[in-house]
């Protein structure tokens, strides 16, 4: 089971999450994309980009199977999965570094709602040393929450 976070807030158009998430579908998997755009929570409604041959046919073939579903809502996308993929936009910050507030927010979203064991995956394009700032986002949202709670961090960008 699996939950992509892939926001319209985190990313620009998250085509990541959305290709990951039918590509994982696609084998079988029930995937749960997360958008906290509204706008965007349907993508069998949108176009999808011309290079990425065959993301429509695998989002209609799969999302009426149930395997492949879209949510805003943050608890239902956390709870969905043990795997939770965080794939956003790491934009060029003014310096010209990886942008990684959006990253961080996803992964602080997680770490505000989950209550068992989490894998989280980053999918994004990032710099060395970014597993270390999504596991300290994620275990500084869980002590203020004033729980301890087991997870891992992973990058496969």
């Amino acid at each position: 089971m699996f939950s992509s976070h892939s926001s319209h807030r985190y990313r620009h158009r998250g085509w990541i999450g959305l290709v990951t998430g039918a590509s994982l579908s696609e084998m079988g998997n029930h995937v749960l994309c997360l958008d906290v755009d509204e706008q965007d929570r349907d993508p069998q409604q949108r176009r999808h980009p011309d290079h990425e041959p065959g993301l429509e046919q695998m989002v209609k073939r799969n999302a009426p199977d149930g395997r492949l579903e879209f949510t805003t809502d943050v608890v239902a996308a956390v709870h969905h999965g043990t795997l939770q993929l965080i794939g956003v936009g790491t934009p060029p910050d003014e310096d010209g570094s990886a942008d990684l507030q959006y990253v961080l927010a996803a992964a602080r979203s997680i770490g505000q709602h989950m209550t068992d064991y989490k894998v989280i995956v980053d999918k994004s394009t990032v710099p060395v040393g970014t597993a270390d700032r999504v596991r300290a986002a994620v275990q500084e949202v869980l002590a203020e929450r004033g729980v301890s709670g087991d997870f891992a961090v992973v990058s496969k960008p």
